[in-house]
Formats: C-alpha cells, sequence, structure tokens
C-alpha cells in the first residue's frame, strides 16, 4: 500500500508542472430547481429539473505578447439523473482560436452571435420564464449553436464589437445547388449605464429538415439608478421552409416577439425582477402572452437561490408554456390553455 502511495504521489508531481505550464482552469455551473408545472389541461405535477448544467475546461497559451492562442470544451451536466442524456462529450460550447489586438478568430461548435444578443435582457435565462419560451419556438427556431462554425470577433472600439460566424452547420450537401449552411452576425454595445445588442441571422434550406429562415433581433439595457435596470427585447422571424412548405405553416412559424422587463436591487444580495413578453404570429389564434415575476437572492459571489411564477396564456392555435427552454424537465403544453409554473432553484458556479 506504500508503495502505492509513493507511485501516486510521484506521479501527480509529474504531471503538476505540465498543468501549469497548460494554464488550464476547470469550471461549472450545477443549477436545480423544483418546480410545480401546470398545463392548464390534465398535467399538474412536481418536477425536480437540471438547467443547463455544465462543466468545462478552459485555456489559453502566450504565442508572444500580441497573440494568444485559447480553447474551450464544455459538456451539459444532469443533476437530476447524472447523466448528460448523450453518448458525445463537448455538447456545450467547445473551441480553439487565436486572439490579439486584431480581435479573436475561434472554430468549433458554440452560440451563435445571434443567440448571445439576447443576453442584455436576459433576466431569467434557464430559469421557467426564460424569454427563449416565446422567442424559440417550432421550426422557425434560432438560439442556436451550431455546428463547424467559424467565427471573428473585432475589439471593442467605444464599447462597440462586431461578431461574424458563418457556420458549414451540418457539413456541405453532395448534391450540388444544396447549401447547408448558416449565417449570423451582431452588434454589440456596453458602456456605463446602457448595453445593447443587434443580431441578424439565416439558415439555408438544405441545412435540415426546418428549412430556410432568417430573423432579426435587438435587446437592450439600461440601468435607471443604480438600483433599478429596465431592459426590452424585439425579434422578428421569416419562415420559408422548404419546397413543400404550406402557407399556413409559413404564416404560424412567421413572428415577432418583444417584451419588456426590469430588476430592482432591494439590497445588494437580493432583487425582484419581472418581465411581460408577447408572440404575435401571421397566423390567425396563434398568440401567445408569458408574464414572470421572481426574487433572486446571492447567498455569495458563487451561489444563488430564487423562486419564480411563470405563466403563458395560448391562443387556441399555441400550446407554449414557460418552462419549455433551458431545463430538463420539459413536459408538453396544452392548445389554447394557460400553462403555469413555480420554480424555487439553486445556482452554484463554480
Amino acid at each position: 500500500m506504500k508503495k502505492k502511495l509513493i507511485a501516486i504521489a510521484v506521479g501527480a508531481a509529474a504531471v503538476m508542472p505540465a498543468l501549469a505550464l497548460a494554464d488550464v482552469s476547470i469550471y461549472g455551473r450545477a443549477h436545480v430547481s423544483v418546480d410545480f408545472l401546470d398545463d392548464g389541461a390534465d398535467y399538474s405535477e412536481t418536477n425536480l429539473s437540471s438547467n443547463s448544467s455544465r462543466i468545462g475546461f478552459k485555456g489559453d497559451h502566450e504565442i508572444n505578447p500580441s497573440l494568444k492562442a485559447f480553447f474551450q470544451i464544455e459538456q451539459e451536466i444532469n443533476f437530476a439523473t447524472g447523466s448528460n442524456g448523450s453518448n458525445s462529450f463537448a455538447t456545450r460550447d467547445t473551441f480553439v482560436g487565436l486572439k490579439g489586438d486584431f480581435g479573436a478568430v475561434q472554430m468549433g461548435r458554440f452560440d451563435s452571435p445571434f443567440k448571445k444578443a439576447r443576453g442584455p435582457a436576459n433576466l431569467f435565462g434557464d430559469q421557467v420564464g426564460d424569454m427563449r419560451n416565446l422567442a424559440r419556438t417550432g421550426n422557425a427556431r434560432f438560439d442556436e449553436r451550431y455546428d463547424n462554425t467559424l467565427q471573428y470577433t473585432t475589439p471593442s472600439f467605444g464599447g462597440f464589437n462586431l461578431a461574424v460566424a458563418y457556420s458549414v452547420y451540418a457539413g456541405q450537401s453532395a448534391v450540388e445547388d444544396q447549401d447547408a449552411d448558416a449565417f449570423s452576425t451582431s452588434l454589440n454595445y456596453a458602456a456605463g449605464p446602457f448595453a445593447a445588442s443587434l443580431a441578424y441571422e439565416k439558415v439555408e434550406e438544405e441545412a435540415d429538415s426546418r428549412g430556410e429562415r432568417d430573423a432579426v433581433r435587438a435587446a437592450a439595457s439600461y440601468n435607471l439608478t443604480d438600483a433599478f435596470k429596465m431592459v426590452g427585447f424585439y425579434q422578428t422571424t421569416e419562415y420559408d421552409g422548404v419546397v413543400d412548405t404550406t402557407d399556413a405553416v409559413r404564416d404560424l412559424n412567421t413572428t415577432d416577439t418583444y417584451g419588456l422587463g426590469g430588476e430592482f436591487k432591494l439590497t445588494d444580495a437580493t432583487a425582484l425582477k419581472a418581465m411581460w413578453m408577447t408572440l404575435d404570429s401571421d397566423a390567425d389564434n396563434a398568440d401567445a402572452d408569458m408574464w414572470v415575476l421572481g426574487v433572486e437572492h446571492k447567498l455569495d459571489k458563487a451561489v444563488r437561490v430564487y423562486a419564480n411564477y411563470a405563466v403563458v396564456d395560448n391562443d387556441d392555435g399555441r400550446s407554449l408554456t414557460p418552462w419549455g427552454q433551458g431545463r430538463s424537465a420539459t413536459p408538453s403544453g396544452a392548445a389554447g390553455e394557460k400553462a403555469s409554473a413555480l420554480s424555487v432553484g439553486l445556482r452554484y458556479d463554480f
């Protein structure tokens, strides 16, 4: 036993200098909630949900004073079941690149600029009431993490920066004249009390079975005082689909989604949050509204607890819920019903 312990110690000592040289850090998030979910019809149950929990490895290496190489490998972890539900490892943002005074170039699989552009207005990310429950729906959904992507991000100029990404997506088709790519870009600003993003994204028809679509998104936040922040969001989506897509389906997936919200800090550690959003479809009787109220308390820099109440009110042609995005507990909704969720959660960032 002593010999085994000595061997382990020697091995660890040999590995430590290599780890230090590589400058690799381990990070992650454990985010779990207990939710009471009611679809307004037949489903009314308590769930335990793991909400975009993850573990990752990242690091960089200085090539010279003006050039660095960097990488990240990130995997979703389901704290509710102990499994990621996938046989692959790097299911989340995973990339390698170079950065310097010219900006940054990266390659891999990661959030598109369009997806990240919701950031300034994202008060309830990965919780019940996440804005994606209305802004990321059906075959016209965006907020994607595309495979096979190359992205360039400019340096910051007076608070502005530009991100441009091109994705081969699932790989170029072997059939002539069939595109299988996606393009995404965003103009971002952050300085003082104001932050905003304006983004555009287009996916070609042959990229997947969902068909051709494009969208424009704008999100902004403004700190009116040290304690009170207002946020706003707008997205318009045009859905063309595939060749045989009907006009009815095109109208259903062609939408405008917008909303307003606010966050008020009761103390440095405790905040009240609220948001209203609506989805307006070109199809008749296919709209939806969402209201969210929440309180969040930070126990310290790494750990926070919260409680949210969210409702989605559907027209007869919609069956959306306030819990369908970024979570492991995702029972379906009921058409024309009012779906509600009460959630109490714990998030630990490490």
